[in-house]
């Protein structure tokens, strides 16, 4: 009866044991195995992934090498600009050329040292200094146009606009640059302190009694008398 028992058991422990030998061959696939797979997968991952880090670095260098000489060519451009822009001479006023009507004239430095010249010595609030000009009064330019020195009526309509190099522009009546009318004294200075002038030259429109030099045109290089209609 025992010897039964053991039989049965040792049958029954054999029919297990293959069955469970069987069981793994039967759920394994029939593909590629896992592990040629997965080194497939796994190469072929960072195969791919390190292709596409190197050329995202080598445009990312690309691009900063490009950047790098971009900014370097703009700052070379910009400081050699700079530096050009401030080397080179600003070009040098041309003659003063004064107009009235259809008859105008042209003056240099050296045709008004020529004529009769006056000295006038004023306040410039930005200097914060008293200095002394001497020039040639515009009113005797003007005269030579045939604008009337002694003006009357209808002759206190006209009125100047002085011109700068720089296109800076001021406003006189003629009365004002008139000393028969008016006190103060209008020139056109070529020489300061007894020098010439210097970054305000080579001509100034200098006016006594002003409390600003606003009116004080530098570097004159027009003067045009209009009437007022």
């Amino acid at each position: 009866m025992r010897m039964r028992v053991w039989a049965v058991a040792l049958l029954f422990g054999l029919g297990v044991g293959a069955a469970v030998a069987q069981a793994p061959a039967q759920s394994q696939p029939a593909s590629v195995p896992a592990g040629k797979m997965d080194g497939m997968n796994m190469g072929e991952g960072k195969t791919m992934d390190m292709s596409m880090c190197k050329c995202k670095c080598m445009d990312m260098g690309m691009d900063m090498g490009k950047g790098m000489e971009m900014a370097k060519g703009m700052d070379m451009g910009q400081g050699m600009a700079m530096k050009h822009g401030k080397d080179k001479p600003s070009a040098p006023p041309g003659p003063l050329k004064i107009g009235f009507g259809d008859k105008s004239a042209e003056w240099t430095p050296a045709t008004l040292a020529a004529l009769p010249h006056k000295t006038v010595s004023v306040y410039n609030e930005h200097a914060k200094a008293c200095q002394t000009y001497s020039g040639v009064p515009l009113m005797d330019l003007l005269k030579l146009l045939g604008v009337p020195d002694k003006p009357h009526g209808k002759d206190l309509r006209f009125y100047l606009v002085a011109e700068g190099a720089d296109g800076y522009q001021a406003v006189y009546s003629v009365a004002e640059v008139n000393p028969d009318v008016h006190d103060a004294t209008v020139i056109v200075a070529d020489a300061l302190e007894g020098k010439g002038l210097a970054d305000s030259g080579p001509l100034q429109l200098i006016a006594s009694g002003e409390k600003l030099p606003a009116r004080w045109v530098r570097n004159l290089v027009a003067v045009r008398v209009l009437a007022v209609q």
